[in-house]
């Protein structure tokens, strides 16, 4: 599997709170975190990048090729768990950290799956022949305003509540976090992004420009795309693209 990753702060914030990770696992698997940090003028610097060490290294350590379904499924959920007590504590420990947190979206890519967990808006999407497909369900004020029909999709969009986030890695002494698993294919696309991204850059203009260049150059494409657009917040692009498909 081939992967690639930018991150920028944008046009507006002074300082980039955003934090990723993205590697090969022992078995050539791809391990991707990306983070979005809030809280304070170092605190959401603090928060991702704790969070990032320490998914990455509790997944890495307790990885092994043959593991079950149901066993990623466990280490992914335990690993954000574990950080938002980390993060939970160190919050505590001074007035300058107090309140800080931050989003977390976590894969595992394997050759014919991907198995993801998530608190937050930072959000996976899938890239394919038949077009773009969002895995992950944001945990939004507007999200949830979308699913009891108060407000359209295309409102949410640019509701000013629009960055209020409902659930985060450390804000409170524990998180509830989703998880999924599904199917990918050969050449299929994976696209893990923080909100600076998606906020500014429409599902289709996502769509065109992973068709458009290959895996080398996409998280800078749409990084850049994202700056044009306004780059209101930090952005981060993690691309993967699927290996050949492996059955039993």
């Amino acid at each position: 599997m081939k992967f690639n990753s930018r991150t920028d702060k944008g046009n507006v914030r002074a300082t980039n709170q955003d934090a990723f990770f993205a590697g090969e696992l022992s078995d050539g698997s791809v391990l991707a975190v990306v983070c979005d940090g809030m809280g304070g003028a170092s605190g959401g610097d603090i928060a991702s990048q704790m969070a990032v060490e320490h998914i990455t290294d509790s997944i890495i350590s307790v990885y092994r090729p043959d593991m079950s379904d149901i066993a990623v499924k466990s280490i992914l959920i335990s690993s954000l768990e574990e950080a938002n007590k980390i993060i939970y504590e160190k919050s505590l420990s001074s007035p300058d950290y107090f309140g800080m947190g931050t989003t977390a979206v976590c894969a595992i890519v394997k050759t014919n799956k991907i198995y993801i967990v998530h608190a937050g808006d930072s959000r996976a999407y899938c890239i394919d022949d038949v077009g773009i497909v969002q895995l992950t369900k944001d945990h939004s004020v507007v999200q949830r305003m979308v699913e009891e029909g108060t407000i359209t999709r295309e409102k949410a969009v640019t509701h000013p509540d629009r960055n209020l986030i409902t659930r985060a890695i450390g804000v409170d002494r524990s998180v509830n976090v989703d998880f999924c698993q599904e199917t990918v294919f050969q050449n299929d696309l994976i696209l893990l992004c923080t909100d600076g991204l998606s906020g500014c850059v429409s599902n289709e203009e996502i769509l065109s420009l992973c068709r458009e260049n290959g895996v080398d150059t996409i998280a800078d494409k749409l990084v850049d795309e994202a700056k044009a657009n306004g780059g209101r917040d930090n952005i981060t692009a993690v691309v993967i693209e699927c290996g050949e498909v492996v059955y039993g």
